[in-house]
């Protein structure tokens, strides 16, 4: 079994991977633990663990990070976010960490604690980018680290090109791969792989991909990806939004063809943004299991 994102990404075959946040709510935890349940035995080649902004969930995330690592046969990774936290506390973080053999992270920068499009504002004693936190995870011990791509750049990005130079900044740090914030377009994606490659890196990046599933999904989008929603896919979800069905078995369509073309493009791997939730995520990746042609 493989020990880290690294070693999955080492294999012929691309990486297919879940997402999940933690809990608020008794009833939230125990549907948590049922999604873990029927996606574990898909065999996914890793799983992560959100993180609250401004470290709102910390201890969570590595109690279900921990948990994942000693009661099912999942690998896990645990996001990890600079915001709200000084180099020591981070320091001890990656510690605890890696005492309970969780030794896959997520770097982020993270946005600010009650307003994500608030100004960045940095902890007196903490760290600027997540560049830093990448160097202070593999100074600090044997972590496979991934770290965020942004397929139509980082909202606080003035520009795609400074964007890049920040991701660059990051896998010079010492990232071992990328995982994309969601996004609705195979070409956003192409786009960013292909400015990245010639900037000079060849970090594998991951596709992180959301079915739509309900309208809501739609509205939200631009607060999950930093784009709004493309506007041509929209006015096909509008055509049916009289229909939830409808609606979920074109989100179940659109997501199905998506992840077929980026696996034909050469994707290093898939990861599905599930809102602790299982049945969608089920239903495509039963699409391409099959081989079904979307």
């Amino acid at each position: 079994m493989a020990r880290t994102v690294r070693d999955c990404l080492d294999q012929a075959r691309p990486t297919f991977s879940f997402e999940f946040f933690p809990p608020k709510t008794r009833e939230e935890d125990r549907l948590l633990w049922q999604t873990i349940r029927e996606l574990e035995p898909l065999r996914p080649s890793f799983v992560s663990v959100t993180y609250g902004a401004g470290g709102s969930t910390r201890a969570y995330t590595i109690e279900i990070t921990e948990k994942i690592a000693s009661d099912t046969t999942l690998l896990p990774v645990a996001h990890l976010t600079a915001v709200g936290h000084s180099v020591a506390e981070l320091r001890s973080i990656a510690g605890h960490l890696a005492n309970a053999g969780v030794t896959n992270v997520l770097a982020l920068r993270g946005d600010p604690p009650g307003d994500p499009g608030a100004d960045w504002v940095q902890h007196p004693d903490g760290l600027g980018y997540a560049s830093d936190l990448v160097a202070l995870l593999r100074n600090h011990g044997d972590f496979c680290v991934g770290v965020a791509a942004f397929p139509y750049q980082h909202p606080q990005s003035r520009t795609v090109e400074e964007d890049t130079a920040r991701f660059i900044e990051k896998c010079r740090a010492g990232a071992d791969y990328a995982i994309t914030q969601m996004f609705f377009l195979a070409e956003d994606y192409l786009r960013l792989r292909d400015r990245v490659a010639a900037a000079g890196s060849d970090v594998p990046i991951i596709a992180g991909l959301m079915p739509v599933t309900n309208m809501g999904i739609i509205k939200r989008s631009e607060q999950f990806s930093g784009a709004p929603f493309p506007a041509r896919l929209a006015a096909r979800f509008d055509a049916v939004s009289h229909d939830p069905k409808a609606v979920r078995s074109m989100g179940i369509y659109e997501t199905s063809k998506l992840a077929e073309r980026l696996l034909a493009e050469g994707v290093p791997g898939i990861h599905f943004y599930t809102l602790n939730r299982s049945k969608a995520t089920r239903e495509v990746w039963a699409n391409l299991a099959l081989g079904v042609r979307v």
